[in-house]
């Protein structure tokens, strides 16, 4: 009989144990929202811990870069959750391009989250600006008024990867170097700016949606549902069509026929014989 050797014992403990931290990560699952985020930061703000449990730091360009801005917290923002409404109306801009370093130290699926409301301008065109990540431009011409409009949340999400020393976004790839550097550039329309912004493990999927947008719903209030076809039940007599025109709705009660009951007809030969008379008879009262 062959002799199990302490290390033998040793590798199977240890591919058991994962496999059982696996299930419970399935069953269970996996880790958190909050878990998942390697790095979160309120721009312009103070620390927040959001609905979901994300920790948002406060703002590490305080006092280094731009400038941070509160004008949004007069406002309402709409689609935000109301105990999170601080993370769109505070806000960090510069009249030149700025962004954010953050460090990473595992390869894996990546999600970036960028959080914007426009609290200030009212109309498209005012403010647009681009977003590149190490390079890549992952979005251009923002216009924050143009896609939702004004003080309403919209989240920009970016998905990427990094493997054996590689970034990939958007079908772009370039050398990584341990550190993601958001970048938001100032365009011809006004200054960058950014809310809030996270980055955590995972896919476009584990990314927590926002609210309905107000006028997508009320577009589908205002749409008219469309008309059903009659299930018309099908004819074994082959003179009989397949498919019958709809049947005409009417509109109303059905007005009557003007000319049904016109006696015009009957009366010509009396009014010609009426004309005939009267000049006879004047003719014959003077002989």
């Amino acid at each position: 009989m062959r002799r199990v050797t302490m290390p033998g014992v040793g590798w199977l403990v240890v591919a058991v144990l994962s496999l059982l931290i696996e299930l419970c990560w399935t069953e269970g699952g996996g880790p958190s929202l909050a878990e998942r985020v390697i790095w979160a930061v309120n721009a312009g703000g103070e620390a927040h811990a959001d609905a979901d449990g994300i920790h948002y730091k406060k703002d590490p360009l305080e006092g280094k870069v731009g400038k941070a801005s509160d004008y949004g917290v007069r406002l309402p923002i709409l689609r935000s959750n109301p105990d999170d409404q601080i993370l769109y109306q505070t806000e960090r801009y510069n009249e030149d391009t700025f962004g954010y370093e953050v460090p990473i130290r595992e390869e894996g699926e990546y999600i970036l989250v960028m959080k914007f409301a426009e609290v200030y301008f009212a109309q498209s065109q005012q403010k647009v600006f681009d977003v590149r990540l190490n390079g890549h431009t992952v979005v251009k011409d923002m216009d924050i008024f143009e896609r939702v409009g004004h003080s309403t949340a919209h989240d920009e999400t970016v998905a990427f990867s990094i493997k054996r020393g590689k970034l990939s976004v958007q079908r772009e790839v370039s050398t990584f170097n341990g550190k993601l550097t958001v970048e938001f550039v100032k365009g011809y329309y006004d200054n960058p700016k950014v809310c809030a912004l996270y980055v955590m493990k995972g896919t476009l999927e584990d990314v927590p949606k926002l609210q309905p947008h107000p006028g997508m719903l009320d577009k589908k209030d205002t749409e008219e549902p469309e008309e059903e076809d009659l299930d018309l039940p099908e004819s074994d007599d082959p003179k009989t069509p397949s498919a019958a025109p709809k049947a005409r709705v009417q509109s109303g009660p059905r007005t009557p026929n003007p000319y049904a009951a016109d006696n015009s007809s009957l009366m010509f030969p009396i009014l010609v014989a009426f004309g005939v008379f009267i000049p006879t008879l004047f003719c014959l009262c003077r002989l």
